[in-house]
């Protein structure tokens, strides 16, 4: 059953909790704010079809019922920005000065990849129904697998050893408190944060944009959604319209 504090429901094991979360809003059953963590996911999503692999017991895995009716379809990157700020809100409190937010949807500390973002919707003609909002942040695993030697976890900066469930709630609550400030139109402040926090900005990076890659300065992203680079030009990329390959 669903917790009453939170409107979580945990799992011992699951494929994938965006998988299950929005079977709940197709069986018209999911409320606003239910939410499904899992202690193990098997064949958990990330983006571009890739998977998000984690250690049993060992990371948050957690997905949010949002209705998003209040909210134009056009404007889904303003939610991206709320559920980031609010992933860099808890990591924050326990790693102080050392978190970032990749665009698009990736959380760093010390540079490192330590968590990431999915957001699923439903979408009915012009009308935007639901958001499944997926999170995976590593907190206690130390071990990674080849392909993703260059992540990290909190525990790892900061040596410690953390209560997952309890930290999942934090997130949930500091996620649900950017949705209201989303709410309450302070968007244009919280992109402003979003880009202070921005990983690699004012820095030289690599992209690669279908076989060319090339070097550019992070500066900014924009109200929607697109990440602004400058070189000889201005330059200017949709979502998953470039690929980040390091940091020059």
């Amino acid at each position: 059953m669903f917790l009453k504090a939170e409107n979580i429901l945990i799992l011992d094991k699951v494929d994938s909790t965006n998988n299950y979360a929005m079977a709940l809003i197709q069986k018209g059953i999911a409320k606003d704010g239910n939410a499904v963590f899992a202690m193990e996911q098997t064949n958990g999503k990330g983006r571009r079809g890739r998977q998000w692999s984690s250690n049993k017991g060992d990371n948050i895995i957690l997905s949010i019922c949002q209705q998003m009716q209040w909210m134009p379809v056009s404007q889904q990157f303003q939610l991206s920005v709320a559920v980031a700020l609010g992933c860099f809100d808890l990591f924050s409190k326990y790693a102080p000065g050392m978190v970032s937010v990749k665009w698009p949807n990736d959380i760093f500390i010390n540079d490192t990849k330590a968590g990431g973002l999915l957001i699923e919707n439903t979408i009915k003609g012009t009308l935007w129904q639901w958001a499944v909002i997926g999170l995976g942040l590593n907190v206690n695993q130390t071990d990674f697998e080849s392909k993703n030697l260059n992540a990290t976890s909190l525990g790892i900066v900061t040596k410690k050893t953390y209560d997952i469930l309890q930290l999942a709630r934090e997130l949930y609550q500091l996620i649900i408190k950017r949705i209201s400030y989303l709410k309450s139109g302070h968007f244009l402040s919280m992109l402003e944060t979003y880009n202070e926090y921005l990983f690699a900005k004012n820095k030289i990076v690599q992209l690669k944009k279908h076989n060319e890659i090339f070097e550019t300065k992070i500066r900014e992203v924009s109200a929607t959604g697109q990440l602004i680079t400058q070189d000889k030009i201005e330059r200017r990329f949709d979502f998953d319209e470039v690929e980040f390959k390091g940091l020059m």
